[in-house]
Formats: structure tokens, sequence, C-alpha cells
């Protein structure tokens, strides 16, 4: 029988620097001794690439639900944010979005709001936040080979540095922020605690995305999307326009097996305009490509089941892509793991109790549910989906949700219901709300708009690119 681990102080180990990691510091960081991240690599000063973070070359925007837990985690987060060039874009007022249903208006009363940035921002002022405070600390190259411990208690990690040297690193409290790449799987069953459930569904989507000068200033310029619509029977494509900090739009485009982008810098404008509609590839002729394309296929929904599980080892947690990792079309990684974060420290109010890593497990399952119903309810309808075929349930939410968003393309109630949840600040239950379900009912109140819903300065800004473009013919 294990002895029980005799505690001189309260130190926490969070395994993984990235913005997770981050966050799950931020959250114990007032409640413990210390903290210590253990990274793999290591960390860059300011606002550079990390290794080990492929999609920080997609675009990326932190939802309001996620935004407001960054903020009660780290308060000043997003001032900084948007002092160091990064856009707080309201919703939908400045968003230009093609939905397979038509295109959203831009209602002048904005309900909701996005932050947009480069990830390398994102992460460096977030990292900044954190390190900052004395009790945190890092050790990089190192690597977490395992847990310590047995099935009732985690007492710690196992690290190996660069060179190759094992150390024991005891813990009151382990927390799993690894991301993708977790080995808590294998970890769990060499405890001796078996039956894990995890569910992937992959609709094949491959992204390729590209940074560009932009030819207009990117200070309160519009979101612009078209969105796929999976009842086609061509390939689902889609694509994004993000403005971003240094006055340069992040530009990502999708498809779906049997209609991939490539890496050829010479196709990428060329697949823009295979879009539904145009407009990211009439926007993009103006625009001066600042790097090459780069592509993932790194894009299935994969989740672990963990709050399922019988048996659970005190003094172990999971948060972030470790716990589930979603199509990034959808842009919820970030967002789901801070409210995952603060659910955690909230749990922490009563301190290090027994029994607090179940408890924070299922707490941090709370926002994953959320997101996993968005994301995997879309992907599903994909016939290029793998893991996963939709029932006739989903068939007819499919239907309704589609129903919900025509009415919103000429309904501010309709639109405001599914930015919402699209915001990750209302579960999938809120659009079943009988008002919502009357207002899709009744449908749109306005006519549908024929053309993308630019505001007259910007379709003025538009006019003298192109006026400019024919003069030099």
């Amino acid at each position: 029988m294990t002895e029980a681990p005799r505690w001189s102080s309260t130190r926490v180990v969070v395994i993984g620097g990235s913005i997770g990691g981050m966050l799950a510091a931020a959250a114990v960081k007032d409640h413990v001794d210390s903290v210590e991240i253990i990274e793999a690599h290591d960390l860059p000063e300011g606002p550079a690439p990390r290794t080990g973070v492929p999609q920080a070359a997609h675009i990326h925007f932190l939802h309001a639900g996620g935004a407001e837990a960054i903020e009660s985690l780290l308060p000043g987060t997003m001032e900084q944010m948007l002092a160091a060039g990064a856009n707080r874009i309201p919703m939908t007022t400045n968003m230009v979005i093609y939905s397979p249903e038509g295109w959203y208006r831009r209602w002048e009363r904005a309900t909701h709001y996005m932050f947009s940035a480069s990830r390398d921002l994102t992460d460096s002022v977030v990292r900044a936040q954190v390190l900052k405070d004395p009790r945190v600390s890092v050790r990089t190259s190192t690597k977490v080979v395992g847990l310590l411990g047995d099935h009732r208690q985690v007492t710690g990690v196992r690290v190996q540095a660069a060179d190759g040297k094992e150390a024991e690193l005891r813990a009151r409290l382990v927390i799993d922020a690894s991301g993708r790449a977790t080995r808590t799987p294998q970890w769990l069953t060499h405890l001796g605690i078996t039956g894990l459930a995890e569910k992937r569904i992959d609709s094949g989507l491959v992204y390729a995305s590209r940074l560009y000068r932009a030819p207009v200033p990117t200070r309160d310029w519009p979101m612009v999307g078209v969105q796929a619509d999976p009842r086609l029977p061509q390939p689902g494509n889609a694509g994004g326009l993000l403005p971003i900090e240094g006055d340069r739009w992040h530009v990502s485009l999708m498809g779906a097996p049997g209609g991939q982008p490539t890496r050829d810098p010479d196709a990428f404008e060329a697949f823009a305009r295979t879009l539904r509609h145009p407009v990211l590839a009439d926007l993009l002729a103006h625009a001066e490509p600042l790097t090459d394309v780069s592509i993932t296929h790194s894009t299935a929904n994969r989740r672990y089941f963990y709050e399922r599980l019988r048996r659970w080892p005190d003094g172990l947690a999971a948060l972030g892509d470790s716990v589930a990792s979603f199509n990034p079309v959808y842009a919820q990684g970030i967002s789901v793991a801070a409210q995952g974060a603060l659910a955690l420290r909230t749990l922490l109010a009563d301190g290090l109790t027994p029994g607090l890593a179940r408890r924070a497990q299922r707490a941090i399952a709370g926002p994953v549910d959320t997101a996993w119903a968005l994301a995997v309810g879309q992907d599903i309808h994909y016939s290029t989906t793998t893991g996963a075929n939709p029932n006739v349930v989903d068939r007819l939410l499919q239907r309704y949700v589609s129903r919900l968003s025509r009415t919103a393309t000429g309904s501010f109630r309709a639109a405001t219901a599914l930015t919402d949840l699209l915001a990750l600040q209302a579960s999938p239950a809120s659009v079943v709300h009988p008002r919502v379900l009357l207002t899709a009912l009744v449908g749109p109140l306005r006519p549908q708009l024929d053309q993308p819903p630019f505001t007259p300065s910007e379709r003025k800004l538009l006019d003298g690119l192109n006026n400019a473009a024919a003069s030099t013919r």
C-alpha cells in the first residue's frame, strides 16, 4: 500500500507551456505556494512563433466567452491585447458573413464581440501576464515522461531534461495542458485506470493560410467569411479573413476531400474564388502577400471523456486540447481552455480538498460539452466525415438550425440567439427556448441581402482600390 504523501508546501506542476498551460497556471497561482510549468521546447520572447504550435499559422480569434474568462483570470489582458494592435470586433456589427442561408445583416446594436489577433500575439500577452507573478516558473527543454503515484493519488511527475537525465518532481496537483500530444490516456492505463471513452470525428478538412498586407487600415475593418454548405453535393469549402495587428489580414481557406487547397501560392487566390461567393478573392486581389501558404491536416474533432471514468486519481486534472480538440474552423480551442481554467479556479476557492480533481474534471467538461455539440453537430453532416453519421435527430436539428439561421438573416432576435451560442455564452439548449422557436417559426422579418453588406465608407475604400487597379491596366 502506497504511503500517503506528506506535503511541506503546495506546489502545482503544469504540463505544457501552451496558452492552455499558462491559463491553468493563472487559475491556481493564487491558491498555492508555487507553480512550475514544464515545457518541452523553448519559449519565445514577445510575439514570435512557438515550437509545436503549427495551428498558429491559421486564423484565430477569441469568442466573448473566452475573452471574459481570460480577463477574469488575468485582469487587464484584453486592454493589453488592444494596445498591441488586436481588434475588438462587435458581433454582428462588424462581420460580413455569408452563411449557407444567405448574408447575415450587420445590426447596429452589437450583442457580443470577439478579439482578433495573431496567435503569436495572443500567446505572448497571456504568457507575459502569467510569468510576471514570482510564484510561477517555467522549466523549458524538459519533457514529462510519467506520473508519480497510483490510481488513488498522483503525487508528481517524472521529467527528462534535454541531456536525457531524469528526475522526480513532487506536486500537490498535476495539470495536463500538453495539448493534442497528451499522454494522459497511456499514463492512466499504467496506473490501472481503464475504460476511457474517446471519440474522433473528422470531416477531412484541410486548412491553407497566408498573411497579407491590407490595402486599407485594419482598425475597425470587419471580419469577412464565407461558410461551407454541407447540403451541397460538392466538397465543403470555406474561408475567413481577420484584421490583425500591423495592418495585416490573416486569411485561411478550408476544403474537404475532393476540393482541398494546396501549398501553391499561385493557387491560393484562385481557390478563394471557388468558394460559394468570391468576396474573399475580390479583397485579396488588392492585398500584398507577406508569407508563403501554410497547410494543416490536423482538423479532426477529438475528445477524451475523463469525466465519465469510474475512478479518477486525486492530484490530476486535464484541460484544453488535452481533453478535447476541435475543428479549428469554429475557433473554439482557446476559449474552451480559458473557461475550463476558470472553472478550476472557482473550485479552488475551497482549497486543495480531497476529491477536487474529479470535481474539476467534471466542471472542465461543461464548456467542452457546448463546443463539442457545436463542432460535431456541423461536421457530421459532411459526406466526407468519418467517425460518426447523423441520425434522425441530428438531421431534424440541422433543419431547425438552418431555419433559425435563415431567420437570422432578417431578424435581430434570431441573430442574437445564434451569437449567444457561438460566443460560448449560452448552451445548445438555448436555441430551442420557446421564444426562439417562435422566432424561427415566424421567419425573417426583412428581405434577404443580395450582396456583401459593406458599409458606405468601406465600399468607398473598395471602389477606390478598384478604380486604382483599373487605371493601371
